[in-house]
């Protein structure tokens, strides 16, 4: 059985804590796309951790975790994080990483940087961790797969001239800066290999026999349906895509097919990080004060720290999401923050060009539109602790039983609280 873990909407809607719940009944996670760019908050019994390159199954010790050929893998990155975790007492996970996964480079974080900044007020919001210079180099065929880091050295020299000769034009013409030095290069690629090496591993045959034996794989996708390349709020997206359909390529090993279950995370408020379109955003005071009381400590990155935009459920755009990923079931983060509000809005379509919309548009006509409102009566009450669906104050099972409606698709999970035990199955 192989199951994917992904988000509806612009990322940050809580998939960290839902693939640690599920990892429970897991033999694999899987990360099958993205790279240290985002972060997934886990609160368990060993602390609270913001993971942004490991798996979210790390905490568990009865579970494989893969870091696929689909990820962005910034070696740096994997191993303080590796580091980090286990200094907090975490026993060391059971990891290994793909060895057709690609290399994110230094260079790759300084490209992203110096064009954010040449940019300027134009700029895409990337949290310059290089993720968009690395997807180019992959599909430009001048990236460093892990497998090639066990090159010989003659090879290795050749791949990095071949790279330089493109590289330090736009160091030297575009940006005025420095040239890539040769050497440092190499040593950096050596040093990456000799620290990767016992990690190392050929993932598709472990997958591929996984499969064949009928574990449970588990599939963690990193954003979410609106960040997609293709299919999201292009050009405001990210690099690789989300989708659970893009699984099967990015873990590698799985036949699309054996892709059984699509579980969605949904936000019971709508959240993002960067640019792009945002209809049912919001701002000044109401704004700050749902990110006060968003999360487990409000509403900022888990990687970059920024308070994240924040606004109302926005079920047109949650309902793509989950068309996007052929959704089976529905997982629904952080109803509890919305205890203190009298009245909930929820948008529920859009208004173009003064005409009501029920379509997600593309990103040309999405600038143009405005939040056609519904308003849900609120519960007044804190909802941690509570465990079964029922005991649940009757408004806020109206408010999920609303969303599931509008999104089309049933809602299994209920997320009431930062920790792992804080859900409630339906």
């Amino acid at each position: 059985m192989v199951k994917a873990i992904v988000g509806a909407c612009w990322g940050d809607e809580g998939k960290g804590k839902m693939t640690d719940v599920l990892a429970g009944t897991s033999d694999i996670v899987v990360r099958f796309q993205g790279g240290a760019n985002a972060g997934h908050t886990i609160i368990n019994e060993y602390g609270r951790f913001a993971l942004h390159l490991l798996p979210s199954g790390i905490f568990r010790q009865n579970v494989l975790n893969i870091i696929g050929n689909g990820v962005a893998l910034s070696i740096e990155s994997f191993l303080n994080e590796l580091e980090d975790v286990v200094s907090k007492g975490v026993p060391k996970p059971n990891i290994v990483v793909s060895d057709r996964c690609q290399v994110l480079m230094p260079y790759h974080k300084q490209l992203d940087g110096m064009e954010e900044a040449r940019l300027a007020a134009k700029a895409f919001g990337s949290t310059k961790s290089g993720i968009a210079p690395f997807y180019s180099d992959k599909y430009s065929k001048i990236g460093f797969q892990v497998s090639e880091l066990f090159m010989d050295d003659e090879a290795i020299y050749e791949k990095i001239d071949h790279i330089l000769g493109i590289k330090n034009v736009l160091y030297t013409e575009l940006y005025h800066v420095e040239p890539l030095d040769r050497e440092e290069i190499f040593q950096t690629l050596r040093g990456y290999r000799d620290a990767i090496a016992p990690y190392v591993a050929d993932t598709f045959t472990i997958l591929r026999d996984a499969v064949k034996a009928g574990k449970t794989i588990l599939l963690e996708g990193q954003l979410g349906s609106l960040r997609d390349p293709d299919l999201g709020i292009y050009p405001m997206t990210t690099s690789s895509s989300p989708v659970a359909g893009y699984g099967a390529i990015g873990a590698g090993g799985i036949p699309p097919y054996e892709i059984k279950e699509i579980v969605t995370v949904v936000k019971a408020y709508s959240s993002a990080v960067g640019a792009g379109e945002f209809v049912s955003e919001i701002f000044g005071d109401e704004a700050e004060e749902l990110r006060r009381r968003g999360g487990d400590k409000g509403e900022y990155g888990a990687t970059t720290g920024r308070p994240r935009r924040v606004g109302w459920l926005d079920t047109l755009a949650a309902r793509y999401g989950c068309e996007v990923q052929g959704a089976t079931a529905v997982g629904l983060t952080v109803l509890d923050a919305l205890g203190y509000l009298d009245e909930i809005p929820v948008c529920v379509a859009y208004e173009l060009d003064g005409k009501r919309i029920d379509r997600f548009p593309t990103t040309a006509e999405l600038k143009k539109c405005k939040p056609i409102l519904e308003v849900l009566p609120g519960w007044k009450c804190p909802l941690t602790g509570i465990r079964k669906y029922e005991e649940l104050p009757e408004n806020a099972r109206n408010y999920v039983e609303f969303v599931e409606k509008q999104l089309g698709v049933p809602i299994t999970m209920v997320s009431n609280g930062p920790s792992r035990d804080d859900i409630i199955f339906r």
